[in-house]
This record gives C-alpha cells, structure tokens and sequence, in this order.
C-alpha cells in the first residue's frame, strides 16, 4: 500500500511538497524525504505529531529517544511505521522542523493507494521555496513581524505601566524577612 501526502507551510503560501511512499515505511524514511525536498540540515531535532481534525497535537513521534516514565508510550521515527500512526484518508500530521519556536509543516495523508509497494519515499510534486529552516534572533526583535506574529511585543514582559514606587513593601511582612530590611533573610 502506497500512501500520498501532501505538504504546506502556514509561512509561504506558494510553497506545497506531494510525496509518494510506501505505508511499511517509517516516520524517519518520511523525515529523510521531507528534509531531502526542502534542502534543511539534518542537524536539529524535529518531532511528527498525529493531529485531529483541528490540528490539536496527538500523539508524539521523535527523532531520537527521548526520557519518558514508563507508563507513557515513546515513538521514535526509526522505529514507527506510517501504517501505526496514518490509519485513513484525511487524517493531518505536523512535522516540527524547529522546536525554538514550533514552526512547523502541516501534513495529510491524502490518498491510500492499495496494491501498489515503493521502495523509496519520493517527492513527486513540489511547488515554491520552503521557509528559512531556522530563525535567527533578529527575528525576535520588536520591529519583525515574526515577533509580532507572536506577540513578542515590547509588552511581553509584563505591564509596561508598572511604577516601582507604587510597590507596597509593607504587603511583603507577612512573607517572613522582607520587613527587617534583608531580603535574604529565609527565617520564615
């Protein structure tokens, strides 16, 4: 069974990736073919994450092993099927390229092609330039759009109306050791 799926970025709307490729593949075959079409390194971690029909994050799958108790199921690319995770026509998936800020690619599994067996995941439509793999630190400043897409405004931390001189130093008795003048004082 081969399944198609198609890949689009909420960042560039002229940029759209269609792969071909075997449901006995693992999320790392689709991982490697992703990266592959895009031109990204395959330095940074990056995870899949199964999604409902609202986007809303299911089920994790990682490049690499990560520590989790034992009473939570651990997927890991190398190790998990397409055909365990992606069930039916439809269904959306996330690929988190970079996890500073979880930009992402937005995926779903378009069509289930019975019958037919692929040896090798393959890109067989793309269309536009992928975003920038990875965002700098000036794309945080105040004046990007980025920031304000995040709302990393020069509000975001916290009440740009805050007079310190309106700071009730006498509300702070009851903490223990504000009230004798040292603040490290830990008698409480």
């Amino acid at each position: 069974m081969v399944y198609k799926i198609i890949l689009i970025s909420d960042e560039v709307d002229d940029f759209k990736r269609v792969f071909t490729i075997d449901a006995d593949a693992t999320f790392l075959d689709l991982h490697n073919a992703i990266l592959d079409s895009v031109g990204y390194a395959k330095d940074q971690p990056t995870s899949f994450f199964l999604c409902d029909d609202d986007w809303t994050k299911l089920t994790e799958i990682t490049l690499i092993e990560m520590d989790t108790s034992s009473e939570e199921d651990s997927y890991v690319m190398e190790k998990t099927r397409l055909s365990e995770g992606l069930e039916e026509e439809g269904q959306k998936f996330m690929y988190i390229f970079e996890y500073l800020t979880e930009r992402a690619f937005f995926l779903e599994l378009y069509e289930i092609i019975p019958g037919q067996n692929q040896s090798k995941a393959k890109c067989v439509k793309a269309v536009g330039e992928p975003p920038a793999q990875v965002t700098s630190i000036d794309d945080f400043s105040p004046n990007s759009n980025l920031s304000s897409d995040l709302g990393l405004d020069e509000d975001f931390y916290g009440d740009k109306d805050f007079n310190m001189d309106e700071l009730d130093e006498e509300g702070f008795e009851g903490l223990g050791g504000f009230s004798s003048g040292n603040p490290y004082d830990d008698s409480f």
